[in-house]
C-alpha cells in the first residue's frame, strides 16, 4: 500500500507552512499513486479550528499559528494538490489533527484487512509527519519503503539527518529506494 503524507495545498503554495521543494518531489509521488490508485492512502492534515484549540501543547500549537486555523486559512487550501485530489476515489483519504495517521483513525484496521503488510511511504515534512507515520507503521509491525525522491521538508538538514537515521538505525524494519526502484518491484 502506498501511503501518501499531507499532500496539501497549504504546504505546497505560499503560506506559512509552505514546504517549498514539495513541487520538485510531486512528479514521483503521482507517479507511485497513478501506478495503483486504488492501493494508495492520502492522509490530510486538518488544522484547528481556531487559535487556542487542541489538547496540551496542541493547544499552543494552535496559537502560535493562528494564521494557519480553520478560522483564518481558505477552506480549499486544507485540499490535496490537485494532482492527487484526483486519483481520489479509488484513492483513499484520512483525515488527522495530530502528526500521526495512526491515532485518530481507522488506518491499521483498513490495511489489515486488505493483508497490507508494506507501506510505501511519501509526502510531507520528512521530519515531521512523515516521520511519525512511519514510526507508527514501525510500532505496528509493517515493512517501510521510504521513496527518498518522494520526501520533502522544509527543512534540508532535518530532512537530511532522518534519511541518514532511517538507513543507520532503522535498517531492519526501513527500506529507502528511488521511485524508479520501487516501481520495478510494483509493477
Amino acid at each position: 500500500m502506498h501511503l501518501c503524507v499531507d499532500m496539501q495545498r497549504m504546504f505546497a503554495g505560499p503560506t506559512d507552512w509552505q514546504t517549498p521543494w514539495m513541487a520538485r518531489v510531486l512528479p514521483q509521488v503521482r507517479r507511485l499513486a497513478e501506478a495503483h490508485p486504488d492501493r494508495t492512502v492520502f492522509t490530510r492534515f486538518i488544522p484547528a479550528a481556531r487559535p487556542g484549540e487542541g489538547r496540551g501543547t496542541w493547544a499552543t500549537y494552535s496559537e502560535r499559528w493562528s494564521g494557519m486555523t480553520r478560522a483564518e486559512l481558505d477552506p480549499g487550501l486544507i485540499d490535496l494538490v490537485p494532482d492527487l485530489a484526483r486519483l481520489v476515489p479509488p484513492a483513499a483519504v484520512i483525515d488527522k489533527t495530530v502528526y500521526s495517521p495512526w491515532l485518530e483513525s481507522d488506518l491499521d484496521a483498513r490495511l489489515q484487512a486488505q493483508g497490507v503488510d508494506t507501506l510505501i511511504v511519501t509526502g510531507a515534512e520528512t521530519d515531521v509527519c512523515v516521520l511519525a507515520a512511519v514510526l507508527g507503521g514501525v510500532d505496528f509491525g509493517y515493512r517501510i519503503v521510504l521513496a527518498t525522491d518522494g520526501l520533502c521538508s522544509s527543512c534540508d538538514e532535518a530532512h537530511d539527518a532522518l534519511m541518514v537515521m532511517y538507513r543507520m538505525r532503522y535498517g531492519h524494519q526501513v527500506l529507502t529506494l528511488t521511485t524508479d526502484e520501487i516501481l520495478e518491484r510494483w509493477p
